[in-house]
């Protein structure tokens, strides 16, 4: 057993902790016994003299109201170096870090609010376990030699089984071929077909994607699958490793265990998960947090994630949403459309945020799709509407034209009249991104149709809304241009400022917005925004 770390617990209060220490050391804190969080004592704190700070992860903050007995242990020694009992907020109540279902949840090691795997049972994840032999077996009749990765092969080889502190599982593979368009085209066929399959699967970059699992209680937890391939005496595997390899070090694949089950591995996992996590690999380390080299990452995203931009952030910020009913009124936007466009149609919501727009038209007859980039965004709304209503979500992804395309051909051939609405989208895109977004939705709308787009067009340069980069003011003659390109005539722009009569409340807490309705007046003074409607001459 290690001996214990020279650290010191000086306070814990509503803010977070004070501790006093010169070690880098990983730190568990328990809520009633049960791990919540963890985190390095140096990398991550704050330094405030002599003492050093770190306050509760934001997404913990919500269930600070209440009592309970908060243990702080060095994770690799487990000493105790603090227990009391606390209370926050006003609740007598304990505290219950749960999700709506009433499943326990722990902060993993991304830093996000999860049902980490030391919350459940053997018989819990027994489907994911399951779901892991069904998946390798599909990959190698496929072609492919694929076996368990990242933290899922670390848990194999380290302990046996799943990582307490994880949350999903990782499969990879490395591909025979040498180029990343070859890699590209080989995982899409794999993609295809484990969708004929019947598998629920999601993409997320050319190299990558994941595959939708039901737990025994009916949670969905994500099976990750990474592509790999050798270049230049590298091996390069999807999400984080670009490291000086030999072949003979993945393949033939050789064996390894996890929670009882067989399942292949690379010739020498060693190599593996040291070119992954360093050569500390076999130290447990709930707080891990990936440092890609600059140059990895940037040809990473050129290979495979130059489609992605943003898409991470936008999933974060839906990440933990409360649950939305849908407006009583709906944005200006949405209305203005219904009375101007009649109810004899079906609207396609392009860039539909959190959904709420595409539910409030199907809530009035009107059917709608809503399309996003992040299914994070919609996924509420979605799982909470009526089945009856008609109503349908879906991911497009304008950075890439073959799903702007694919949508385009599938919306041109539906036989109602179309009309597509971007409320804060437009905004929300690079230059490549609008022109796509255009091409939609003139293949959707057709000869004739419209297309109604809200949008920022002036802010104050410290406008909270600027402070992620999500979103950006554009000049309406800069969009008036470029739709006109797309052979679009620009049938009314109305561009006014927020307290203007085209900002109303709901409108200035849209879906693509989660800040509060009552933002600073200054910055909301300097805020303009524009609506605009277009009509494809051709």
């Amino acid at each position: 057993m290690s001996a214990a770390p020279a650290v010191r617990i000086d306070s814990v209060d509503a803010t977070g902790l004070t501790f006093t220490t010169a070690e880098d050391v990983v730190l568990d804190v328990d809520f009633d016994g049960r791990r919540i969080w963890s985190f390095w004592t140096l990398r991550d704190s704050v330094e405030q003299g002599p003492q050093r700070t770190i306050a509760w992860p934001r997404r913990l903050e919500r269930f600070l109201d209440g009592r309970t007995t908060i243990q702080v242990r060095a994770h690799v020694a487990t000493t105790v170096l603090y227990e009391a009992e606390h209370r926050f907020g006003t609740s007598e109540e304990r505290i219950a870090v749960l999700d709506d279902e009433g499943r326990p949840l722990g902060i993993d090691n991304s830093g996000r609010l999860q049902r980490t795997f030391d919350t459940r049972t053997a018989e819990q994840t027994a489907p994911l376990i399951d779901a892991i032999g069904r998946i390798l077996d599909e990959l190698t009749a496929a072609g492919l030699e694929a076996f368990p990765a990242y933290g899922t092969l670390l848990g194999a080889v380290r302990e046996g089984r799943l990582l307490g502190h994880d949350s999903d599982a990782d499969l990879g593979y490395v591909s025979r071929h040498t180029t990343p368009v070859d890699v590209i085209r080989e995982n899409f066929t794999v993609t295809r077909r484990l969708v004929q399959l019947g598998y629920r699967v999601e993409r997320y970059s050319g190299g990558g994607f994941k595959v939708f699992v039901p737990e025994a209680d009916g949670s969905i937890r994500g099976l990750d699958v990474f592509a790999g391939f050798f270049s230049d005496g590298h091996l390069v595997l999807m999400g984080e490793v670009r490291a000086p390899f030999r072949e003979e070090w993945i393949r033939p694949l050789g064996t390894t265990t996890l929670e009882g089950r067989t399942f292949p591995a690379p010739a020498d996992p060693d190599k593996l998960l040291t070119a992954t996590y360093g050569p500390s690999w076999r130290t447990p380390d709930p707080a891990f947090s990936f440092t890609t080299p600059a140059s990895t990452r940037e040809r990473l995203n050129d290979w495979f994630r130059g489609t992605n931009q943003h898409r991470p952030d936008w999933d974060r910020r839906y990440v933990g949403q409360r649950r939305y009913e849908p407006s009583p009124r709906g944005t200006r936007l949405v209305r203005d459309l219904l009375r101007e466009e009649g109810t004899d149609i079906e609207v396609v919501d392009l860039g539909c945020g959190r959904g709420e727009s595409a539910w409030w038209l199907a809530g009035r007859g009107v059917p709608a799709l809503g399309l996003d980039y992040s299914v994070n965004g919609f996924r509420a709304v979605a799982e909470a509407a009526d089945p009856d209503l008609p109503l349908s979500f879906d991911v497009v992804n304008l950075l890439e034209t073959r799903s702007v395309l694919g949508w385009g051909a599938r919306l041109a051939r539906r036989p109602v009249r179309q009309v597509v609405m971007a409320n804060h989208l437009i905004d929300a895109l690079p230059p490549r991104g609008r022109q796509n977004a255009y091409r939609l939705a003139r293949m959707a709308a057709g000869p004739g149709g419209r297309f109604h787009l809200r949008f920022l067009s002036a802010a104050v340069d410290d406008d909270p809304l600027l402070a992620r980069k999500l979103i950006s003011p554009i000049d309406p003659e800069t969009v008036a241009a470029e739709v006109e390109r797309r052979h679009g005539r620009i049938v009314s722009c109305v561009e006014s400022d927020a307290n203007g009569t085209d900002s109303d409340d709901r409108d200035d807490r849209d879906e693509r917005d989660d800040r509060d309705d009552n933002d600073d007046a200054g910055h909301r003074a300097g805020r303009r925004t524009c609506r605009m409607v277009v009509e494809w001459t051709r």
